[in-house]
């Protein structure tokens, strides 16, 4: 049992790199792109899926531990690594926050205006927002918007 928890703790510690660049990437090339007012943490902490998280992370741990074929554990976290890494070029950053963070073609209302553009973040309070009709990327406060 208790090379299941070393395996779990190791593959918890490597995901984090992994997801650690990968953000990075996005934060560097997307978010810093329309100037979208957000810390990394915040960026990281909101958009994490726990469960591909611990699925990855259990994954990784047991080919790290349990696969004696350390030239397969090398390749496969190397392989992995490169790819995160790649967020870090400005086009792949850029597209692959565009793949996770924006949402095209999306109608907004609030009391008084109706919004047509594209969402560029959803944050904890505020949505930054690309309004098609006056051509300007406005910020909107989640609490005024009627669903």
């Amino acid at each position: 049992m208790s090379k299941f928890f070393q395996a779990f703790l190791t593959g918890i510690f490597f995901t984090f790199l992994i997801d650690f660049f990968l953000f990075l990437g996005i934060k560097l090339n997307y978010i810093n792109h329309y100037d979208i007012d957000v810390y990394y943490n915040i960026l990281f902490a909101d958009h994490q899926n726990i469960f591909v998280y611990l699925l990855s992370s259990l994954l990784l741990g047991f080919i790290i531990v349990y696969i004696s074929n350390k030239k397969v554990t090398i390749i496969t976290f190397v392989l992995l690594f490169i790819l995160s890494l790649s967020s870090l070029i400005p086009f792949v950053g850029y597209n692959l926050g565009e793949l996770l963070l924006m949402k095209k073609d999306v109608t907004l209302k609030d009391s008084r205006y109706t919004y047509v553009g594209n969402i560029y973040y959803i944050g904890r309070k505020n949505i930054t927002f690309y309004d098609k009709e006056i051509k300007k990327i406005i910020i909107l406060d989640k609490k005024e918007l009627i669903k």
